[in-house]
């Protein structure tokens, strides 16, 4: 099968077209043809190297994967040939203390496609029968590809960790982020306030369509400020945070009593100061979140399926272009997804 090999950490250039043998299934295994495939910055991430970090090399790259199914092994029941479905990006022992709790992302195998294992940067992919999903015929592989990371993500962040509860005010940092525009999405739909930033006038109006109630340009507004003037000075209940050393003081600063931030990335560094004096005496939480439990998926799809929900695509490749695809991710100019779209 087609396949674009990474063989060495790099830049977009180290993307090696080239042909890897199809997967051979196992009994409780699916083969799906990949029909759309949308990028992470974890791709780019990955792509580059982490320190710290080792990754299966060479390696096809691609968590956010959506196909039609091929066959199924002998031990398959649910699914089916001719299914049209999406991937969840995790997968987990599902023997563990962890799993058998539901906690699977917790799991100390837990992975992802196109990080532990190959993903969706080509024709096929196999995955075990319970990452499957069956989507809507009305859904385009395009859009549902752009559905699963993300919204697990934010879907964990605010309530497998924040807790969210209906009416609470919640900001969101980023919205043109993958993570960013379902957060927001989420939150109003539980009739939240939600605050988002953006960095220019496009992505805050874009912002405000997806349901935003106010937004703040983070290039030339104080986001704290801001925060602080919208809600009478009390500050937000949540703080959806992925960003990292560059904006979280003014997430610290921006919660009120009680509050509490939560970060799924640190796309601008990692290292930060913390002042526990506001911690403690305000009672406020910093809590980290990875990725989200199989449940939670099942959970939050249901609203994307019902429509409720809306993936944003951005911009769509074809896999030809994967390293301009990179590249455009790199500049951070997108609102939503970038998909790539295998061969014919």
């Amino acid at each position: 099968m087609k396949a674009i090999v990474l063989d060495a950490h790099g830049g977009p250039q180290v993307l090696r077209h080239g042909e890897l043998p199809e997967p051979v299934l196992k009994p409780d295994q699916v083969l799906v043809r990949v029909r759309a495939c949308a990028l992470n910055h974890l791709d780019l991430w990955v792509r580059g190297g982490i320190p710290g970090a080792h990754f299966p090399l060479p390696l096809v790259l691609g968590s956010d994967i959506a196909g039609e199914v091929v066959r199924v092994g002998e031990l398959c029941t649910r699914v089916k040939p001719g299914m049209r479905v999406l991937l969840s990006p995790g997968l987990s022992c599902r023997q563990c203390a962890a799993c058998v709790s539901g906690n699977d992302n917790l799991c100390r195998l837990y992975t992802l496609f196109g990080t532990g294992v190959n993903g969706g940067n080509a024709e096929f992919v196999s995955a075990p029968e319970y990452a499957v999903f069956p989507i809507p015929d009305q859904l385009a592989f395009e859009v549902a590809a752009a559905a699963p990371l993300v919204f697990l993500t934010a879907w964990h962040m605010l309530f497998g960790r924040a807790k969210l509860e209906p009416g609470e005010d919640v900001l969101v940092l980023a919205a043109s982020s993958g993570v960013g525009m379902a957060a927001v999405q989420i939150a109003r739909l539980f009739h939240c306030r939600v605050i988002a930033t953006a960095g220019d006038e496009a992505k805050l109006a874009k912002a405000l369509d997806l349901g935003a109630d106010f937004v703040i340009d983070h290039y030339r507004q104080d986001i704290s400020a801001e925060v602080k003037r919208i809600t009478g000075k009390r500050g937000v209940d949540v703080v959806v945070e992925h960003v990292g050393a560059a904006t979280w003081p003014k997430s610290m600063e921006s919660l009120a009593a009680g509050g509490r931030v939560v970060t799924c990335g640190a796309t601008t560094g990692y290292e930060t100061a913390l002042d526990l004096r506001y911690l403690f005496s305000k009672q406020q939480a910093v809590l980290g979140s990875y990725m989200g439990t199989l449940g939670e998926l099942h959970r939050v799809l249901k609203f994307v399926f019902r429509g409720q929900l809306t993936p944003v695509v951005d911009k769509v490749f074809p896999i030809s272009e994967i390293a301009e695809a990179h590249r455009y991710l790199e500049t951070r100019k997108q609102f939503g997804k970038v998909v790539v779209v295998p061969w014919p």
